[in-house]
């Protein structure tokens, strides 16, 4: 992999990283999206089509990567504001600007030293070792033989810290005072695979992703003064044979109707941003069956770019750009055996 061991007491960082996932900009970009999503699966272009009737609900614009600018924006007020002058990079994993391509223009800048910051803040394969394999894969890619290679200095895991969790339950509070009193708080996060969760964090530790949800959410909660909560989840895929974490929120709104709930806020924890699986999975498809149900719903904001969120993620981007040894587990990681790939245990990943 193109990296290179680097252990020299003050040498400066070359810029901050954002690694993203990526989403369509308008109609056209939408099949060829999804196909980089599904690599490797030969998934028909018709059936592409039709997964991707989300995204043309919408425009065939999905709003991650305007989001994603208006981070890097608030990342940048907040480094001036701190007197840093560091360049901010931006590379998604499956639409533009791409990593791969990111990454040769650093390596031309002769910017090697990065601070790697992602848009995902919980344990999980697809949420953090997914993101540091394809991390050593863009870099292979830049390989060309020649000088130094990248080094890697990622921020962690982030979903635990102070400014997240402050960022969320300003954003409960806001959505709780725009419905009647006693509207029952249901956390929301993507589900995945059972198999995942229980390989998600350090090895010897099962089911961090749902555990460090549950842990937010009670943070939340305390801030608050709120009793009480439920963990639901949304964006199920894969084949129904396969078990996922449950139960799905529209499920869940159901069992609140017929328990007698008459009001709910539903507060997208898992996300950092109000992209796709918000937008049409809680605000459009939650939405029907809330009204449907006769419930009153309200939605919490994601952190978004929240003042508190922003320095919490500049706080660890500092902390990083400290840090002497690439090889140095961050904060909230559990190292190169933490959120094991269950179908290539042996795919290379940077630190």
């Amino acid at each position: 992999m193109d990296t290179a061991p680097a252990n020299e007491p003050d040498r400066p960082i070359d810029g901050v990283l954002l690694v993203s996932f990526g989403g369509p900009e308008q109609p056209d970009d939408v099949v060829p999206f999804l196909r980089s999503v599904t690599r490797g699966a030969n998934i028909p272009e018709e059936r592409l089509r039709q997964v991707g009737e989300h995204y043309f609900l919408f425009g065939g614009r999905s709003p991650i990567n305007d989001q994603n600018r208006e981070l890097l924006s608030a990342i940048e007020t907040e480094f001036a504001a701190r007197g840093h002058h560091w360049p901010l990079l931006w590379g998604n994993r499956h639409w533009h600007p791409l990593l791969p391509d990111t990454l040769r223009a650093a390596k031309q800048e002769g910017r090697r030293r990065l601070v790697v910051l992602t848009t995902a803040a919980y344990p999980s394969y697809s949420g953090c070792r997914s993101y540091r394999e394809a991390l050593a894969e863009a870099a292979a890619d830049r390989d060309d033989g020649e000088g130094e290679g990248f080094e890697f200095l990622r921020i962690g895991n982030y979903a635990l810290d102070e400014g997240f969790v402050q960022a969320n339950a300003n954003a409960v509070a806001a959505a709780l005072a725009s419905v009647e009193p006693g509207a029952r708080v249901v956390f929301v996060t993507h589900s995945i695979p059972t198999a995942m969760d229980d390989a998600s964090g350090p090895a010897g530790q099962p089911g961090t992703y749902v555990a460090w949800h549950q842990r937010v959410a009670e943070r939340v909660c305390a801030l608050l003064g709120v009793e009480d909560f439920d963990l639901a989840f949304c964006s199920r895929s894969g084949p129904p044979s396969q078990p996922w974490l449950e139960p799905d929120v529209n499920d869940h709104l159901e069992a609140l109707a017929e328990r007698g709930v008459r009001s709910v806020v539903l507060a997208p924890i898992g996300f950092t941003s109000d992209h796709m699986e918000v937008i049409y999975d809680l605000d459009t498809e939650a939405r029907q069956t809330c009204d449907r149900l006769g419930l009153s719903m309200a939605r919490s904001a994601t952190a978004g770019v929240d003042p508190a969120f922003v320095r919490t993620l500049v706080d660890r981007i500092e902390a990083a750009a400290a840090r002497r040894d690439p090889t140095e587990t961050p904060p909230g990681c559990g190292g190169l055996g933490c959120c094991s790939n269950l179908r290539e245990p042996d795919r290379e990943a940077v630190h």
